[in-house]
C-alpha cells in the first residue's frame, strides 16, 4: 500500500509516472475490500471506477474544477485520492467515521452531497451555469451511472443542459446495474450502442482509407460532422445524446487509463457539452462481486476471500421485514390475480424477487422511477387492478405529488408498502424514513398503519389490498418480530387501536416497532412510580382512534406518544390534534425524533442515544414527564 500511503491530495495523483498507476489502482482495491469487509458498504459501484476516478483527478483539478457524483455510492475512491484515506476511512459509515456518500460538510472536494439517483446531472447544469455567469474557468463534470437516465430529473436536465451552459463533461459509467440489472428502453439502447461493432470498426477504417489521400484528407477534416454522419449512418441510438445538443463520444473501456485520461482530456477541452460513454465491470477486482452483482452493490460486513454474510444470524432467527412483506405478498397475489407488485429497481431489497420468480406475470420493476411507479400504479387500480407499489420511505418523497395528486385526489386503490421506515443507520439522512407519517398525514383520503409483528402485517396487508382506497403500510429495517403468522389473514377495523394493557394514570400509545419499547417502558414506570400505565398499540397513524384515545384521557394523567419517525408533524402530533378537537388538554410526552436531519451510525441503538431515545433516556423523560402532570 505504498503508494496509496502517500497520496494526500489529487495533486500526489498527477504526479505519479503513468506506469505506477495501475499499482495504485490494486492497492486502492485492496483498501476498499479491506474495509468494506468489515463495515460493510457500496463495494460494487466503488471497485468498477477505481480507474475512472484516477483518471479523472490526474486530468481534472478539484476542488476548483467540481466532481458531482450521482448516488455518491461510488466516491469512495473519490474520498481516499482528497485527504481522506485515514482514520475515518477506516470508520466510514459507522458513528465518527467517514459519510457513505459524499458530504459538503466533509471535504471542499464534494461540492454537491447526494443519495437518492438522478441529482447529479440537475446540480452539474447548475454549477455550470453558475460558473459561467461567475466567468471562471474552471470545469464541471458529472458522473452519471447507466441506470440515472431511467430518473426523469436526469433526462430533464438533458432537456436543458446545452441551453444552460457553455460547457459541461458528463461521464457515463456504463455497468448494466443500478441496484438489480437494468431494465427499459435505455438499457436496450446502450446494449446497442456497445454491441454495434460494425460502426466502431468502419469508423477506423474509414479513417485509414481516407487518410491516404489528399482528397481523403479534406473529408476527415470535416471532423464533428463526419464523425456525426458516420455515427448516425450505422446507429442511430448516439443521436440520443447529440439530438439535445450534447456531443457524445464513446463507448471507451472504463478500466483502460491511458484511454481514459486521452479522452477525459479531450472532453475537458472541449466546446458545448459533451458526455462520454464509459464501460466498466462492477465489482472488479472481488470475485465474490462479480458473481453475485446484486448484493455487493451495498452489503454488510463480509469475507473477502469467500464473499460470504458475516452477520450475526441464528437459526430460527426471525426474517427481515422486507422478506416477510414479499411472501406475504406473494400469497395476496395467487388468491387474487388482481393483485400486482411494483419496484423501482429494488426487487432483493422490498423483497419482490419472491413474486418475479413466483409469478413474473404479476410483477413490474420500472427501474429507478419513483414517480412512473406511482403513476404507473394509479393508472393500474383505475382499472380495478390492486398495484402494490414496494417502495423505500426514503424514496416515496420523491413521488409525492402522484400520492397527492394522482392516487389519493382520485381515491385510487393503491397499496404504497414503506420499507426502510425509521433510521438506516450506516447510510444517514439521505436514506433514513423519518419523514413519511409526518407528510403523509397531511394528504386527505390516506390510510396509514404500521405493523407491531408479521402476522399483523399479513392482516393489514390483506386489509389494504381489499380496501378499495389508497393504502401505507410502514415498517422498518432489519430483523422482524418473530411472530408466527395464521394460515388465514383477517381484516382490521380502520382506525381501530388495540389495547394491550390496561392502565389508568398513564397510556403509552406507540406504534409499529415501538410497541414492543411501550411494553417494556410500562414495566419501568409502574415499578418506579407506582402507578397503572397502560399500553395502546395505535396500529394507524391516521385515522388515530380518536375514540379509545378520548376515553382514555378523561381519566390519564400523562399520555405518552411512540413513534420511529419525525416527531414534528409525526403519529404523536396527530394524538395531540385528536385531543384538542375533542375538547381535551391532557399532558402529552411525544417521543420521536428530533427536528434534524439525523446523521449515520454504526447502528440503530448507537443513534437513539445520541437522540435521547435509548430506553433509559425515554424512561427519564417519561418520570420528567409525570412529575409536571
Amino acid at each position: 500500500m505504498a503508494l496509496l500511503a502517500n497520496i494526500r491530495g489529487p495533486e500526489d495523483v498527477r504526479a505519479l509516472p503513468a506506469d505506477q498507476l495501475p499499482v495504485l489502482a490494486a492497492e486502492i482495491r485492496e483498501r476498499l475490500i479491506a474495509v468494506t469487509a468489515r463495515n460493510g458498504g457500496h463495494i460494487g459501484p466503488n471497485l468498477g471506477v477505481v480507474e475512472l476516478t484516477v483518471a479523472l483527478h490526474r486530468v481534472f483539478h478539484t476542488p476548483r474544477d467540481k466532481f458531482v457524483f450521482d448516488v455518491a455510492h461510488q466516491g469512495y475512491v473519490h474520498k481516499l485520492l482528497t485527504g481522506r484515506n485515514g482514520s475515518g476511512f477506516d470508520g466510514i459509515r459507522t458513528t465518527g467515521g467517514l459519510s457513505g456518500f459524499l458530504n459538503r460538510e466533509e471535504s471542499l472536494h464534494d461540492v454537491f452531497g447526494a443519495g437518492h439517483a438522478g441529482t447529479a446531472l440537475s446540480a452539474a447544469v447548475g454549477l455550470a451555469n453558475a460558473r459561467d455567469r461567475l466567468d471562471e474557468a474552471s470545469h464541471v463534470v458529472a458522473l452519471i451511472g447507466d441506470a440515472a437516465l431511467t430518473c426523469g430529473v436526469t433526462m430533464e436536465a438533458l432537456n436543458n443542459a446545452a441551453k444552460s451552459t457553455k460547457r459541461l463533461v458528463i461521464v457515463l459509467n456504463d455497468n448494466e446495474w443500478s441496484i438489480d440489472r437494468n431494465v427499459g428502453a435505455i438499457a436496450d439502447i446502450l446494449s446497442r450502442l456497445i454491441v454495434t461493432r460494425p460502426y466502431n470498426r468502419s469508423q477506423q477504417g474509414l479513417k485509414r482509407l481516407l487518410g491516404r489521400s489528399r482528397l481523403g484528407t479534406k473529408v476527415l477534416d470535416f471532423g464533428r460532422s463526419f464523425k456525426r454522419h458516420v455515427k448516425n449512418w450505422f446507429t442511430h441510438q448516439s443521436s440520443l445524446f447529440e439530438q439535445y445538443g450534447v456531443r457524445y463520444l464513446g463507448p471507451i473501456d472504463g478500466h483502460d487509463l491511458p484511454t481514459l485520461e486521452r479522452y477525459l482530456t479531450f472532453c475537458r477541452d472541449a466546446t458545448g457539452p459533451v458526455i462520454l460513454h464509459v464501460r466498466t465491470e462492477k465489482g472488479r477486482g472481488l470475485g465474490a462481486a462479480l458473481r453475485n452483482p446484486e448484493k455487493f452493490h451495498g452489503t454488510g460486513a463480509f469475507d473477502p476471500e469467500t464473499g460470504d454474510s458475516l452477520a450475526s444470524g441464528q437459526p430460527g432467527a426471525p426474517k427481515a421485514w422486507q422478506d416477510v412483506f414479499g411472501a406475504l405478498l406473494v400469497r395476496e397475489a395467487k388468491a387474487d390475480p388482481k393483485v400486482v407488485g411494483i419496484t423501482a429497481a429494488m426487487p432483493s431489497g422490498t423483497g419482490l424477487n419472491q413474486l418475479k420468480k413466483e409469478l413474473p406475470g404479476q410483477y413490474h420493476d420500472v427501474g429507478i422511477a419513483e414517480e412512473h411507479a406511482a403513476l404507473f400504479a394509479a393508472g393500474l387500480a383505475a382499472r380495478d387492478l390492486r398495484p402494490v407499489c414496494a417502495i423505500y420511505s426514503t424514496f416515496l418523497q420523491r413521488a409525492y405529488d402522484m400520492v397527492i395528486h394522482d392516487v389519493c385526489l382520485q381515491r385510487l386503490p393503491v397499496t404504497f408498502c414503506m420499507d426502510r421506515a425509521g433510521v438506516s443507520p450506516s447510510d444517514g439522512p439521505t436514506h433514513h424514513g423519518l419523514f413519511d407519517i409526518a407528510y403523509l398525514r397531511c394528504v386527505p383520503n390516506v390510510t396509514l398503519m404500521q405493523p407491531k409483528d408479521e402476522d399483523e402485517f399479513a392482516d393489514m396487508l390483506h386489509t389494504a389490498v381489499q380496501s378499495g382506497a389508497p393504502m401505507f403500510i410502514r415498517y422498518p429495517r432489519g430483523a422482524a418480530a418473530g411472530k408466527a403468522i395464521k394460515a388465514r389473514p383477517a381484516l382490521i377495523p380502520l382506525g381501530r387501536a388495540e389495547v394491550l394493557r390496561p392502565g389508568t394514570e398513564i397510556q403509552l400509545w406507540a406504534l409499529g416497532s415501538m410497541v414492543a419499547e411501550a411494553q417494556a417502558l410500562a414495566d419501568k414506570l409502574a415499578a418506579r412510580l407506582g402507578v397503572r400505565v397502560g399500553v395502546v398499540n395505535a396500529r394507524f397513524a391516521k385515522p388515530v382512534d380518536a375514540t379509545l384515545l378520548v376515553q382514555q384521557a378523561k381519566s390519564a394523567k400523562l399520555i405518552v406518544t411512540l413513534e420511529d419517525g419525525a416527531v414534528t408533524g409525526g403519529f404523536g402530533t396527530g394524538v395531540v390534534e385528536a385531543l384538542a378537537e375533542a375538547g381535551l388538554r391532557p399532558p402529552v410526552l411525544r417521543l420521536g425524533w428530533p427536528d434534524c436531519f439525523v446523521g449515520h451510525g454504526t447502528d440503530v441503538k448507537t443513534l437513539r442515544a445520541a437522540h435521547g431515545l435509548s430506553p433509559e433516556q425515554m424512561l427519564e423523560r417519561a418520570v420528567a414527564a409525570w412529575a409536571q402532570a
